[in-house]
């Protein structure tokens, strides 16, 4: 799991990314395609055109760290807009890494043990 402190924000790079992109690639890409600053200390989270690898480029304030996730089945749940950035809470975040839909994940009832 990545140590992402709560207060970090999270940018989701919209369409589809050349995966072979390294983590210079990526950087280049936040500051040219999405007109960000990637030391800012943002997250940012890019997915592949078959949508079952992510990569995640943040910098910590001590240097730049790149993540990778393939899923063995299924996709990473995408918006849909074409081009740009979107950005999504860290919460959020951490149900994509596990493969949940983000935008409307699902409550489950657990009833309190009797103690």
């Amino acid at each position: 799991m990545i140590p992402v402190p709560g207060n970090v924000r999270v940018w989701l790079a919209v369409g589809k990314t050349d995966m072979r992109r390294g983590m210079n690639g990526l950087a280049l890409q936040v500051q040219e395609t999405l007109q960000r600053d990637p030391h800012a200390g943002d997250l940012f989270v890019f997915r592949g055109r078959r949508g079952d690898l992510i990569k995640i480029i943040w910098h910590d304030g001590l240097g730049m760290s790149l993540y990778a996730k393939r899923l063995e089945k299924g996709c990473f749940v995408w918006p849909t807009p074409v081009d740009g950035v979107v950005g999504i809470s860290s919460a959020q975040l951490a149900y994509m890494l596990e493969g949940i839909d983000w935008r409307n994940p699902r409550h489950t009832f657990r009833p309190e043990q009797v103690g």
